[in-house]
């Protein structure tokens, strides 16, 4: 069960990017969240609303047409934590990016992504 419970908060992390959902991809992140790597050379430090406010500012992926794919390649669940890894590609258009995400049981008993390292490819 639990398993599934964290697949689906990533397939939904996945879904609101494709969609550009801002408000599913909200309700999968942790309050305290956050979210580090690079896009190309550059080194990002923050939570995810920089990240959501993005996706959220341009066309959706599946209303462009971008070839946006997705696939979870790794997911292991520990008890009341668990990870997960997205390898991702045609994000807007060509790029190719390798996501590591975090995720926990929340005090409700809610699983979410309470961290993702991610990089270009």
């Amino acid at each position: 069960m639990s398993e599934q419970a964290v697949k689906q908060v990533v397939e939904n992390y996945i879904e609101g990017t494709y969609t550009a959902d801002t408000e599913l991809l909200k309700s999968v992140f942790h309050p305290a969240a956050i979210m580090t790597g690079y896009m190309g050379p550059d080194l990002m430090v923050a939570n995810p609303a920089p990240f959501i406010e993005d996706v959220g500012s341009h066309p959706a992926m599946k209303e462009s047409g971008a070839p946006y794919k997705a696939e979870i390649t790794n997911l292991k669940v520990t008890g009341n934590i668990a990870e997960a890894t997205v390898y991702e590609t045609g994000f807007f258009g060509d790029g190719t990016l390798e996501d590591h995400f975090h995720v926990l049981k929340d005090a409700d008993g809610d699983w979410k992504i309470i961290s993702k390292c991610f990089t270009t490819l």
